[in-house]
Order: structure tokens, then C-alpha cells, then sequence
């Protein structure tokens, strides 16, 4: 049985994508830093992990084992209100508590658990980015905190893609297009947005249909490859 471990999975995609690994037939480890009861129903092992704690995830890392893992899934990720992530009020709290969660965490929880990747004969990685972290395409503005941990998140990613693809790890980096999620409720309005399970479902098939040729890349949902 193929192993995976999935963070972010007390709600939106990260719950969605626990619950569609188990019905694939994995052996799932779903973590959260809330505790929460979406987290508990899920029919897999469960756990609390804060990935923006080097502490937390060094604790986790004992716990896991040593043991392989087939499939690491960093999807936690936080983003501050709009009205705190603009250029007069963006701050050095709201910086550190984004980039420790959506950049450093995914950076440091793949480090811990690399020897047990490395223990896979198919090790794939996969990382939830935004489409927003890309700097060709911001015609926007705004949403310093957020779009800049999504920007160096991909930046970290692009390198274990380098650096790992002789070890045989698939990198992905992932956008997961506008989801009914807590994450931006001010969004749900929109033509685009879908579910939470529709996002997962799409994504694993673009998860799983990358090979060595394609690792470091950044995708959409909808298959398409997106410009850094």
C-alpha cells in the first residue's frame, strides 16, 4: 500500500485530497494544526502538526518513523484578510505568520521527511502554490504578504526540483484556481470557483500524471502550466 501525507486536512482542498487519497487506496496520515472535527472523520491516521513550528515538525518526523513515503502533499496554507496585506498595512507579524506557514513550513516539513521520500521507489512531492505567487502574471497588485510567500514557495520548489530529480522525486507545484474554501471567502462568487472536491480531484490528475520530464514545474488545475 502506497503511503502519503497530507497537511492542511482540517478543511477546503487538503481535507478533500485526504479523503480522495484514502478512497485510492493509501495509507494516509492526515495533519492539521487545528485538531478539528473534520479532521477526526476522516478514516485514516490523524494528527496535529503546525508547520510554521520547526519544533512541531520535528515531532512529527519522530513520529512518522522511518518508514516510506510514497506521496508528500504540503496544502496548509493561511492568507490574511485584504485589508491587512496592503501596501500601508501589511506587517512584519502578518509577513513572518504567512511566510512561516505557506514558504518555511512546506520547505522544512519536505526536509524532515526526505529520507522517507527517499525510501519510495516512486516518490512524488507536491506543493500548494497560487497563481497570484506568479510574478508575470500580477496585474493586480496588492497582497504582499500572501503573493510573496506563494512567489518564493515556488522558488523553493523550482530548486528541490533540481536538486532531487537524480533521486527520482516528481516536484509539482500546484494552483488550484479560485475554491470555495476558508481560506477567500470573498471569492465564492465567482463564475470559477468550485469545491473543494472538484479542485482535488483535478489536481490529483494533474498530480499524478507528471513525470521526471516535467518536475519543478508550476500547474493549474485545469492542466495548463502557468509562467513563474
Amino acid at each position: 500500500m502506497q503511503t502519503a501525507v497530507v497537511t492542511g486536512a482540517n478543511s477546503g482542498i487538503g481535507h478533500a485530497f485526504a479523503e480522495l487519497l484514502i478512497r485510492e487506496g493509501y495509507d494516509v496520515t492526515a495533519v492539521d494544526v487545528n485538531v478539528g472535527d473534520k479532521l477526526k472523520s476522516l478514516q485514516c491516521k490523524t494528527g496535529q502538526l503546525d508547520v510554521s513550528s520547526p519544533d512541531s515538525i520535528a515531532a512529527f518526523a519522530k513520529a512518522y518513523g522511518d518508514g516510506p513515503l510514497d506521496l508528500l502533499l504540503n496544502i496548509a496554507g493561511v492568507m490574511a484578510p485584504h485589508e491587512q496585506d496592503t501596501l500601508s498595512t501589511v506587517s512584519y507579524d502578518t509577513l513572518i505568520k504567512t511566510f512561516g506557514v505557506n514558504t518555511f513550513g512546506p520547505l522544512l516539513l519536505t526536509q524532515a521527511l526526505l529520507p522517507n521520500l527517499l525510501k519510495s521507489e516512486k516518490p512524488r512531492l507536491g506543493v500548494m502554490s497560487s497563481r497570484v505567487g506568479s510574478i508575470a502574471d500580477n496585474s493586480t497588485g496588492g497582497s504582499y504578504a500572501y503573493r510573496a510567500s506563494k512567489a518564493a514557495v515556488n522558488a523553493v520548489f523550482k530548486s528541490m526540483a533540481v536538486d532531487l530529480k537524480d533521486k527520482g522525486v516528481v516536484v509539482v507545484i500546484m494552483h488550484p484556481g479560485i475554491v470555495k474554501t476558508g481560506l477567500g471567502p470573498g471569492s465564492w462568487a465567482s463564475k470559477e470557483a468550485v469545491m473543494p472536491e472538484e479542485a482535488a480531484e483535478k489536481l490529483y490528475k494533474v498530480l499524478m500524471s507528471k513525470g521526471l520530464e516535467d518536475t519543478g514545474r508550476f500547474w493549474h488545475r485545469e492542466g495548463f502550466e502557468l509562467e513563474w
